[in-house]
């Protein structure tokens, strides 16, 4: 596949982008909300999803990988690296099979994101313990992933709607 000068650039702008809102989303004590450990918004997840619609499954892959190694590099944090990693390509993969089906809406093919994020988490959990122990907190974050991937797939599909009349969503 050869890249375009316009393509290289945009998923330059939605890996900072991507950074920016994992960054300012660590600024919200969330916990305080709701007092669940581990539980996120998933704002630069809005990025990913973006991503996968306007520029198709391969850029967005990249765009994922970029963020989780230059976002654990940034924060010093690179035990954390797996639990993104393992995450952001299940949510990844199971957001580019569901949006190639063409059954879901922008919400669907989110929370099936968000879902399998946690599932991938919760894998890398499994890995980093060794023992089955996380899987019993995974029923939990499903259900928080209803919420979280609805408000990623909101925020998507308002953009989209902003950006249509655009010539970013035409190619």
């Amino acid at each position: 596949m050869k890249w375009t000068t316009r393509q290289l650039t945009l998923c330059g702008v939605l890996t900072a982008l991507a950074l920016a809102l994992s960054y300012m989303e660590n600024l919200f004590p969330l916990t305080l909300a709701i007092p669940l450990p581990g539980v996120k918004l998933g704002l630069a997840n809005i990025v990913t999803v973006f991503a996968l619609y306007a520029l198709g499954a391969a850029p967005a892959f990249l765009i994922l990988i970029a963020r989780c190694l230059l976002g654990a590099i940034f924060a010093g944090n690179m035990s954390a690296l797996i639990f993104s990693l393992l995450g952001g390509v299940a949510a990844m993969a199971v957001m580019a099979l569901l949006s190639r089906l063409g059954r879901l809406s922008v919400y669907g093919v989110s929370i099936g994101g968000a879902a399998a994020h946690n599932c991938g988490q919760v894998a890398a959990a499994v890995l980093t313990l060794g023992n089955g122990a996380p899987l019993y907190y995974l029923p939990v974050l499903l259900v928080v992933a209803l919420f979280t991937g609805t408000l990623t797939g909101l925020v998507s599909a308002c953009l989209f709607r902003a950006l249509d009349h655009t010539d970013l969503m035409r190619g």
